[in-house]
Order: C-alpha cells, then structure tokens, then sequence
C-alpha cells in the first residue's frame, strides 16, 4: 500500500508503481468516487480496450421461479 500526501491545491501524485501496474497514461480521466470514508479512483477505458474483459465469468445464477 502508498501514502499520498494532499497538496495546498488538493492534488495527489499516483505513485509510479501503480501508474505503471494500472497502465496510467497523463491525461487519462479516472472517476472519483467517494464510500464513506473512502476514496476510490477508477480509470476510465476505450471500448476497445474493455473487449474481453469479462471473459471467463461465471454466468451461472440462481433466478426465481417466474424468471425462468
């Protein structure tokens, strides 16, 4: 785990490591997200680059009765 520290302007600086693991490129958006007291940023993705990402999912479920 990193530790940022928050700048006068409320910026942080996302550690190389991550940056590099994430693949993070400058100006690449991410979305913000706030849960309680936690903050999330998700990167944001080409269509392109999503293709397949759900491959191998477990797609089996239990539904009700009148869904089937």
């Amino acid at each position: 785990m990193e530790t940022v520290t928050i700048s006068p302007k409320f910026q942080v600086v996302i550690p190389k490591e991550v940056r590099t693991s994430m693949k993070l490129s400058p100006g690449q958006k991410v979305q913000v997200i706030a849960y309680g007291q936690r903050i999330e940023l998700i990167p944001e993705r080409d269509l392109k680059e999503m293709r397949g990402f759900l491959k191998g999912i477990n797609t089996d479920l239990n539904r009700e009765v009148d869904r089937l």
